[in-house]
């Protein structure tokens, strides 16, 4: 993933919508300005603005972090990850699948690292599953420690986050939406 297929992708999805960067910006709450460096690829935004925007458009991260891929390839795709600078890595596992309304990433945390993330769509759900190392999750304002093999499922339309323990962690990261959300397949 490059800033050319962030831009590319988000391009594609604001063309299929028919919205002008003034209404994308009202819509997401990220500058028109920002907006358009995005998908000119002069700027890399952070997790936190793909979240904003994702949430503006009704879609699901994946649509505009992954590579654009034809529908059949998808279910064997490999993804690269995306390091967003001074925060989480972020792959690709499965793409964001309407039929199940569900995409997984693998995520992955620095030693004592820590990511705060703001409420995402009502009704998003999100299952953490730890691979590596020890985590700590932040749900309904409390931190719920997990090791290695152990899972967690909560609301994620309020503010959620992750701590790595001293040795960092990997972890998968389900995200379950609402019907609605990418319903509209805009290629």
């Amino acid at each position: 993933m490059t800033e050319d297929t962030i831009g590319l992708n988000l391009r594609n999805i604001r063309a299929a919508s028919g919205m002008s960067l003034s209404k994308a910006a009202a819509a997401t709450g990220v500058s028109k300005a920002m907006l358009g460096q995005i998908e000119r690829g002069e700027s890399s935004p952070t997790i936190a603005t793909l979240w904003k925007i994702a949430k503006g458009f009704h879609l699901p991260l994946s649509r505009l972090i992954g590579e654009p891929v034809p529908e059949k390839a998808a279910e064997s795709a490999t993804f690269r990850t995306v390091q967003f600078p001074g925060s989480i890595a972020v792959k690709i596992v499965f793409p964001f699948d309407p039929g199940l309304g569900a995409e997984t990433f693998q995520i992955s945390l620095k030693p004592g690292q820590s990511h705060v993330s703001q409420p995402h769509e009502t009704g998003v759900c999100e299952e953490v599953f730890v691979l590596q190392g020890e985590l700590e999750v932040l749900r309904a304002e409390q931190w719920v420690a997990l090791k290695t093999g152990e899972g967690l499922r909560f609301k994620a339309d309020q503010t959620h986050g992750y701590r790595a323990g001293a040795q960092g962690a990997a972890f998968l990261n389900m995200h379950h939406y609402p019907r609605h959300v990418g319903a509209a397949d805009i290629a």
